[in-house]
């Protein structure tokens, strides 16, 4: 069989005919900017701002946020053109699938998997850090003592207390796995409270922390470039133009989400028009907000206040320390982050389990993936894979080293999606498109620089990482999908 057979476009749309028939075209502008800005804002902002202003940028992360925000606008123009042209679910998997073929395609869905396992485990990191905050500033107890709650590569900053396993970030994987078993959905209205309160917090901490900033942290704003060894032993290239493309690679985990609008395509009245409107629109006011966002926050707190004792809860921390009188308002941030943290857990362990299940369906997986409970029929025996890799992760590893490998997966898999649009334009011209990618293929081309840079900036440490975990994904698709494709050996099936 062909490396590269492709999946005929002809079958894909007859399954999303099958799939997805009847969709009706009730979103509008607005609707798709409202969707995309309750998607994109989540757990990065809170936790990988400091991240990057310690490790990266200082203040100049707001930098950073602009070109990262550059990356997923061009970006998501791409995955708008494929996902109104190939409705189905599976997303880049499926659009590389049908474009370059079975060997590009497993490449993306592996990446993709390390996407959302890295990722579920990012969030549940951070949730284990804001428990703590819950525990000690607003519930008045004792904290988790560290070597519970931190993996065996870390240590306090005054090396007196060493990590041995994160037990509450496995902990809340673990529940929310059991939940997504059960089929347990989360309720529109309950979303739709926790997307308000997400937004209103950031707006507040904007609003009251704007008085609080002192300039001398701001000075300079753009740090001379040089090298930043963390108390992990890691180095990081800080300030300067390196430092800003490594603050926008780390910080880019605070866009991911967005392009849950590209996947309303189908739904839109208007998608020439809506399209460009929701993906551009959701991501300039989430921009914004980030911007703002992030220059409170090193305005109130020092660089190295983030490196210490604010690393954690960062938030909080600077809002506890900084914005005196303001105690209800740390106590607010902690309560409701730990309610979206737990919506973006549930909704990364859900897409990831969705994954599994298409490439299951397609033989490069184990059939088993796709086995649906007699009962709740969810994919349950891909659940509880998933909560082992996830909790792997979420127990084992520092949550910098599972944030920056996310952003790294998801940044090559927007690459793949850009260089599948210039290629189905090519290989299938005639192919109705209910929104075009404008200028191409310079978009596509100036998407896969962008992303490139970030992933340059990342370092070779997180390069390594990637193909790492590539190299592992290449050792079981000859080891084992080659051999079990169902469109690559029909004689089999």
């Amino acid at each position: 069989m062909s490396l590269f057979v492709k999946k005929p476009l002809s079958v894909l749309m007859a399954e999303a005919s099958d799939s997805e028939k009847g969709l009706k075209k009730t979103l509008g502008a607005g609707s798709l900017v409202a969707l995309g800005i309750g998607a994109i804002i989540g757990a990065g902002l809170f936790v990988r701002t400091a991240s990057a202003a310690a490790q990266n940028a200082g203040p100049s992360v707001t930098f950073g946020f602009i070109v990262a925000a550059i990356g997923c606008a061009l970006a998501g123009l791409c995955y708008a053109e494929l996902s109104s042209s190939i409705p189905i679910a599976g997303s880049a998997y499926t659009y590389s699938y049908a474009t370059m073929g079975e060997l590009v395609a497993w490449i993306i869905g592996w990446d993709l998997i390390l996407e959302y396992a890295v990722g579920a485990a990012t969030v549940g990191i951070a949730w284990s850090e804001y428990l703590n905050n819950l525990l000690v500033n607003v519930l008045g107890m004792g904290a988790i003592p560290y070597e519970w709650c931190h993996s065996p590569f870390e240590h306090s900053v005054d090396g007196l207390s060493h990590g041995m396993i994160n037990l509450p970030a496995l902990f809340i994987v673990t529940a929310l796995t059991m939940l997504l078993i059960k089929g347990t959905q989360e309720s529109a209205v309950v979303n739709g409270i926790i997307v308000i309160t997400k937004v209103s917090i950031v707006i507040l901490i904007i609003v009251f922390g704007w008085g609080f900033i002192n300039p001398a942290n701001h000075t300079p704003y753009i740090p001379p470039a040089s090298t930043f060894t963390d108390h992990q032993g890691i180095s990081h290239n800080f300030g300067g133009i390196m430092g800003i493309l490594g603050a926008a690679g780390v910080v880019f985990f605070a866009f991911i989400g967005f392009d849950a609008v590209s996947t309303a395509a189908q739904e839109a009245k208007n998608p020439k028009r809506d399209m460009p409107i929701g993906i551009l629109g959701s991501l300039a006011i989430c921009t914004v907000l980030y911007i703002l966002f992030a220059h409170v926050l090193t305005g109130m707190a020092t660089t190295e206040d983030f490196r210490t004792n604010g690393k954690e809860a960062s938030v909080v921390f600077a809002i506890n320390k900084y914005m005196i009188g303001y105690g209800w308002l740390g106590k607010l941030v902690t309560v409701a982050i730990l309610g979206g943290f737990s919506s973006v857990i549930l909704v990364m362990l859900l897409g990831q389990s969705r994954v599994f299940y298409s490439m299951s369906k397609d033989g490069l997986l184990p059939k088993a993936f796709s086995t649906l409970h007699p009962k709740y029929q969810t994919p349950y025996k891909a659940n509880l894979f998933i909560l082992i890799l996830v909790g792997l992760f979420a127990a084992f590893v520092p949550g910098d080293i599972v944030g920056d490998m996310t952003s790294i997966g998801t940044l090559f898999a927007f690459m793949l999606v850009c260089v599948a649009v210039i290629v189905l334009r090519k290989t299938n011209p005639e192919l109705k498109r209910e929104f075009k990618t404008p200028w191409v293929p310079y978009i596509p081309i100036l998407g896969i620089a962008v992303c490139g840079a970030m992933i340059f900036g990342l370092g070779w440490t997180n390069w390594a990482r990637l193909f790492g975990w590539l190299a592992l994904g290449f050792v079981i698709y000859f080891g084992y999908s080659r051999k079990n494709s169902k469109l690559g050996n029909p004689d089999k099936q």
